[in-house]
């Protein structure tokens, strides 16, 4: 017997949808697998999460999410307006009459302007003039007027002043500061959820490192804080040489004793200074007088002058010249 067409088609469709059944079935069974597999991933390192953090597992996810909670506050607070900071230096070069006078009005102008006096140095120069040098620190909102008031002490002979905008420098640090303070504010709530001692050791290593970059960067802070604050002024004071009143040229009465006083000094520096010289040569010839007169001189023989001309005899006289024949008063 003959099975219809419809029956045929119907037993079609049955073996259609029970292959498309298993089919289905396979794609779960892969799917159930891949989800037992990433679920026992994830409790491993839930696992080692718990172990980082400590025992109990609420306390690690309470953990995390309040550390997720405060890196969320920290990244939503909106940066603070940071003024602009400058750093502000000069040197000052100025000639006075009394030094020490001077230095006490440089120290009076830094004192009430808020600053104080850095460092300082007094000694002279190679023509006798005194000269000082003296660092001072005023305040940033103060520098023009102390600058002003230091160069009116005098004769100003140099001025050089410096800006230096370090606006984004301290932008950055601080930036830094907030962000190294979430960290080490972490692995401390990590070690006081630490269990095992290897954890502890670890994290120990851990907080000391990011600690030791925070006082850097909070030491690096303070120093933009201070020279941003603070501006530098290097002073440098030496004394005035005399000088005459401009047109008196003439010479005077006292000009003319002060130039005959130097004058007879000089002579008499230069008339030392030879006999200085001559004084050995002069001794050495008087000792050489003395030993002839006494010591050499009695000892040498002595002549008598009668034997001496009877020895000799006596010297023959000329004989006169016979008077020519016609000159008178001859025969």
């Amino acid at each position: 017997m003959r099975t219809p067409r419809s029956v045929r088609s119907a037993r079609s469709v049955r073996a259609v949808a029970g292959i498309l059944l298993a089919v289905s079935l396979a794609l779960a069974g892969c799917s159930g697998a891949d989800d037992s597999s990433g679920g026992s991933a994830k409790s491993a390192a839930d696992g080692a999460e718990e172990r980082a953090g400590g025992t109990g597992g609420t306390g690690g996810k309470a953990g995390d999410a309040g550390g997720r909670a405060a890196d969320a506050k920290s990244a939503a607070r909106a940066p603070e307006p940071t003024p602009s900071a400058v750093i502000r230096t000069a040197s000052l070069t100025v000639e006075v009459k009394d030094v020490p006078k001077a230095l006490d009005e440089a120290w009076t102008t830094a004192g009430n302007a808020g600053g104080y006096v850095g460092r300082e140095s007094t000694g002279r120069d190679a023509g006798g003039h005194e000269q000082t040098r003296v660092v001072l620190r005023v305040p940033t909102a103060r520098y023009e007027e102390v600058l002003a008031g230091l160069q009116g002490s005098g004769r100003l002979v140099e001025r050089t002043a410096k800006a230096v905008d370090a606006t984004d420098q301290v932008v950055d640090v601080d930036s830094r500061i907030r962000s190294q303070r979430t960290s080490v504010a972490r692995i401390r709530a990590l070690m006081d959820r630490a269990a095992k001692l290897g954890d502890v050791v670890t994290l120990e290593g851990e907080l000391s490192s990011r600690e030791a970059d925070l006082e850097a960067l909070l030491a690096q802070q303070a120093s933009l804080k201070d020279r941003t604050s603070l501006a530098t002024i290097t002073l440098s004071l030496t004394e005035t040489p005399v000088r005459k009143a401009a047109g008196d040229d003439t010479p005077g009465f006292v000009d003319a004793l002060s130039g005959g006083w130097h004058v007879f000094v000089t002579m008499l520096r230069w008339i030392t200074l030879a006999l200085g010289a001559i004084l050995p040569f002069a001794a050495l010839a008087a000792l050489s007088a003395l030993l002839w007169l006494r010591v050499v001189r009695p000892r040498l023989p002595r002549r008598d002058p009668a034997r001496a001309m009877t020895a000799v005899g006596p010297l023959p006289q000329a004989r006169p010249a016979p008077a020519s024949p016609g000159e008178p008063g001859r025969d």
